[in-house]
């Protein structure tokens, strides 16, 4: 059985789920293709271990979709505070404090699969949108303006445009024969979700030290998510330790503002790589979130670069459709890949810089980072630009994500 769409979305996580939620209730048929729907979220169910910084502009993104209210009914914790400094040195510490801007919050902290659930469930709502899941694909025939994806129960799916939200391994990237850029971190990520003695906090923090950051993203009650970067040897060797000599280790290694740690639920560990496609589109295709670049985690604006790509693409492919232009026309998608390329660009050159500098022991070098993150705890227009950043309000954004009066 054939079945055509205007647009085929391959991937329902975050990324794909929110393109496909932007078109809802459009004229364009859309089919998203997901391999597994996420499990249902049960409210006393630990909290799982992938987790986002989710920031002001992709909070209004997805307010504007219509799925920040299932978030919400879940399970979020925002933050207002972000410190960072140097290991050992007290001097080289700033904190940034959302009350300085006039803010209630610079983000939430948020588990992956609400976000995805909830994206999901708004896509109900949508008559010309269809959820094929699960949706295995076992070949993609790329063709400007018909592609035919075969799925492994017989099932083909044609697309006049087809939107790759798959991933760093995109199957629709590579059968659209679009290449990479890509190289691997000497670091790796060790991520723990733990309870500790405090109640919930309001505070995300990190402490850079030679071998790479340590960091606490707070989470409901009185969880929190750990993450440790280090070298790809240690991070192997710390996750074959048993629970009890790795919470020693914890103990040890992290800072004393942590708390003391009640329990250890779960740890995982991934390499760190660098990737960005040398092109985002093609005649008929558009590739978004990490189908299109994949960068450091070290400021988590991974996940939030990706959901301003969904309302980029998005927004181009409306306002094509409404002024009667062809929104599969390489023209068109151009107009998406300029909005988004140079912007994304420029934040993975700032989080390969941070990685750089503090990760560096050269003593000139040290030196200069400490005098920059003590003059940034004193320089209020340096802190506030930075908490602009970290809100995903810096550089040029798509409609859906613009700051909403206070």
């Amino acid at each position: 059985m054939n079945t055509r769409y205007d647009i085929v979305i391959v991937g329902g996580g975050m990324v794909g789920a929110a393109i496909a939620c932007a078109l809802g209730g459009s004229q364009l048929s859309v089919a998203v293709l997901e391999n597994s729907y996420p499990a249902e979220f049960e409210p006393d169910q630990p909290n799982d271990l992938r987790v986002s910084a989710i920031s002001v502009a992709s909070q209004n993104i997805l307010q504007m979709v219509g799925a920040w209210e299932g978030i919400q009914s879940r399970r979020s914790c925002p933050y207002r505070r972000m410190k960072v400094w140097e290991s050992s040195e007290e001097r080289a510490v700033t904190e940034f404090d959302s009350d300085n801007i006039g803010h209630e919050y610079l983000g939430h902290i948020i588990e992956n699969r609400i976000v995805q659930l909830s994206l999901l469930e708004r896509l109900k709502a949508f008559d010309n949108i269809d959820l094929i899941c699960p949706a295995n694909i076992t070949d993609i025939d790329y063709s400007r303006g018909s592609s035919i994806l075969k799925l492994d129960d017989g099932k083909e799916v044609i697309a006049r445009l087809l939107i790759a939200a798959d991933g760093g391994e995109s199957k629709v990237r590579q059968a659209a024969g679009i290449g990479v850029h890509k190289w691997d971190y000497e670091q790796h990520a060790l991520v723990a979700s733990v309870t500790t003695a405090y109640p919930q906090q309001d505070i995300t923090w990190q402490q850079f030290t030679p071998t790479g950051p340590l960091a606490f993203l707070p989470l409901c009650g009185n969880n929190a998510s750990l993450v440790w970067y280090n070298t790809p040897d240690n991070v192997n060797r710390l996750m074959s330790l048993d629970d009890d000599t790795f919470m020693h280790e914890l103990v040890e290694t992290f800072p004393e503002c942590l708390g003391n740690i009640e329990s250890l639920l779960t740890r995982g560990s991934f390499p760190l790589r660098r990737q960005h496609a040398q092109n985002y589109v093609a005649e008929g295709v558009a590739l978004a979130g990490d189908s299109a670049h994949m960068i450091h985690p070290l400021a988590g604006q991974g996940v939030n670069i990706g959901l301003l790509d969904a309302a980029a693409l998005a927004e181009v492919i409306l306002s094509a459709e409404r002024e009667g232009r062809d929104y599969v026309s390489l023209s068109v998608l151009k107009d998406y890949e300029k909005q988004r390329r140079m912007h994304n660009l420029v934040m993975m050159q700032t989080m390969d810089a941070f990685y750089r500098v503090f990760s560096n022991e050269n003593l000139p070098l040290k030196l200069a980072r400490n005098i920059g993150l003590g003059l940034a705890g004193k320089f209020k227009p340096a802190q506030n630009k930075v908490m602009q950043f970290a809100m995903g309000l810096e550089g040029p954004l798509p409609s859906l994500a613009q700051l909403k009066p206070i």
